[in-house]
């Protein structure tokens, strides 16, 4: 163990004799040495959403069956993007509208549920999703649409503490998952297309006071908090340097996704999104830090390294999916690496000690934006395909139309990848759209949409949408793929029972075997799978989990493509499987 490591260990060591229930240590042995559990986004601090569990595979697959399901009930179905949690005997699942369920995870009885009362006014972008909940101590903790962070008893659905991220009525929200490292509750904003400023915050995770908030936007004041005392941290990046005028006060940059974390480098991984106003026009210079992923100390939230995916954005491909870490062997050489599936359509491996390009590749069949990305500069290649400045169209209302792939709904949108240690392989949910875009004039107002453009989705292919891709991060190279008629919309799990799962608008649950693609089963759920799996070992069986409830972004923005799957029917239930008994 090196010295960095050994110092995090006996922190760590100190804290967690501190905590009762799920400790620091806890945390970094989760889907590791614990599979008893799923206790944090991503199954893993790295996030690969790999699980050593064995006992289904791809011999027993074939038996595995519902063991129980429950329903969130009532009206308040929508979109279902949740990755569930479990931990002494319980499974904790957020839910539309901001709620949060625990159940028992033998039986599927309803312990508690908490309901956040929303007020009206509240600004989603896209739909009245969640996506999940961390556990620490005996809390579990999660974030609401009217940007709040609430903390509750795990035994009893009781509010231990409630925190205000930001104000809704300007345009924040929130509905990622948190994480928590070193007993800091990690979160960031959402509300990129309103003009807000993305930020990454430090909460004490017991308490809920906030310890240091960290702006992603060039030019603003990051702060620690002590004993009631606020204290500057340094700006961000260099006031003016990528950003005209006083444009970066609305920069947008979201993290509307939430971040991993990388004990071996001790960062906090996490990506960030839109500039804004979409019209990029208005905003000359790469803008940073928007479109990006950055790498930030979780205990003072520097920023220790950068890597622009887009700059300039004017297509809203974000950066905000996930930073990966894995351990690639390339040449000879074992590298700290990390892979991301960008929105833009271009899969990166980065050095993630210092954040520097190794390689950028494509992983879906058309970009018309850029040919490829210079490995030396580590920028893209632009095609100068953007849509045009409306000061210079004839009325001056709406700038040239073009097309552009892939469209702002990304290659790949929020929906977590996986990475299996065993295949050495990423398996990427992609999807196959473009978009008819023009800019507009645009002025600020806050807690008013600040986009500046227009758009229509289109799917590029009469037969598909969706494409499950299984990508080698050392070659860059597509090894196989599953093609899915609607567009993929939720997470992926993989083991080492040579197993790849992943869900599907029209209702089913699917394995795949994870070394040639081949499906080798299906379950109906009644509604769209657009959550995340996972799976975990209790009583000597290995279970398999997965919330059902068609709904997101797609049916909201999906232009053509909304009206292509318009038949799909919402709902709202968790789905758990185990082994048939003969």
């Amino acid at each position: 163990m090196n010295r960095l490591a050994l110092g995090v260990s006996l922190l760590l060591g100190v804290a967690s004799a501190a905590v009762a229930g799920v400790t620091d240590q806890n945390l970094l042995d989760a889907g590791v040495k614990d599979n008893k559990s799923v206790l944090t986004w991503g199954i893993d601090y790295q996030g690969t959403r790999y699980s050593p569990l064995k006992q289904i595979n791809a011999d027993t697959i074939k038996d595995l069956v519902p063991a129980w399901t429950f329903s969130y009930g009532d009206e308040k179905q929508r979109g279902q993007e949740a990755q569930p949690l479990v931990y002494n005997g319980k499974i904790f699942v957020t839910a539309s509208y901001s709620r949060i369920y625990a159940v028992d995870a033998k039986t599927g009885k309803k312990l508690w549920v908490y309901e956040h009362r929303l007020p009206d006014g509240i600004l989603p972008c896209c739909d009245v999703i969640n996506r999940g909940a961390a556990l620490y101590g005996d809390l579990v903790i999660y974030s609401t649409l009217d940007a709040q962070l609430v903390a509750l008893n795990q035994e009893t659905g009781k509010v231990v503490w409630r925190e205000k991220m930001d104000n809704y009525k300007d345009g924040y929200s929130n509905s990622a998952a948190p994480i928590v490292v070193k007993g800091l509750v990690i979160t960031g904003v959402s509300g990129g297309e309103f003009g807000v400023v993305g930020r990454v915050d430090a909460r004490d995770a017991l308490t809920g006071k906030l310890v240091w908030t960290r702006p992603v936007i060039e030019g603003h004041m990051g702060y620690t908090f002590k004993d009631g005392q606020k204290t500057e941290a340094g700006l961000t990046g260099e006031t003016g340097k990528t950003w005209p005028g006083d444009l970066w006060q609305t920069g947008g940059g979201a993290t509307w996704l939430g971040g991993y974390y990388d004990p071996e480098t001790d960062s906090v991984l996490i990506g960030t999104g839109n500039p804004a106003p979409w019209n990029a026009h208005t905003r000359p210079g790469d803008n940073l830090y928007s479109a990006s992923s950055l790498a930030i100390d979780p205990s003072t939230g520097k920023i220790k390294w950068h890597y622009q995916t887009t700059p300039n954005d004017g297509w809203d491909f974000d950066g905000v999916n996930e930073l990966v870490s894995f351990d690639l062997k390339k040449d000879g050489k074992t590298i700290k690496a990390v892979g991301k599936a960008d929105r833009n359509g271009f899969f990166y491996v980065l050095d993630r000690t210092n954040g520097k390009l190794i390689s950028a590749t494509p992983f879906v069949t058309k970009q018309t934006w850029a040919t490829g990305v210079d490995l030396k500069t580590g920028r893209p290649i632009e095609t100068g395909v953007r849509p045009g400045d409306p000061s210079k169209s004839a009325d001056g209302k709406k700038g040239e139309t073009v097309f552009s792939a892939p469209s702002f709904l990304g290659g790949k949108n929020w929906m977590p990848m996986a990475y299996n240690k065993d295949t050495g392989l990423f398996y990427v949910p992609a999807n196959e759209w473009g978009m008819d875009i023009w800019n507009e004039p645009i002025t600020y107002k806050k807690g008013a949409a600040y986009l500046g453009a227009g758009f229509n989705i289109k799917p590029l292919y009469d037969d598909y949408i969706g494409a499950l891709r299984a990508i080698d991060p050392a070659t860059g190279k597509i090894v196989w793929e599953y093609k899915n008629y609607s567009p993929l919309w939720g997470g992926v799990l993989t083991t080492a029972g040579n197993l790849v799962f992943t869900g599907t608008p029209e209702g089913f649950l699917k394995a795949f075997d994870a070394k040639t693609g081949k499906e080798l089963w299906s379950y109906q759920t009644g509604s769209g799978v657009v959550g995340c799996p996972v799976t975990w070992e209790m009583d000597g069986e290995q279970y398999i989990a997965v919330p059902s409830g068609w709904g997101g972004a797609v049916p909201l923005w999906g232009g053509e493509v909304a009206k292509r799957i318009s038949y799909l029917t919402q709902g709202g239930s968790l789905w758990v499987f185990k082994l048939h008994k003969s």
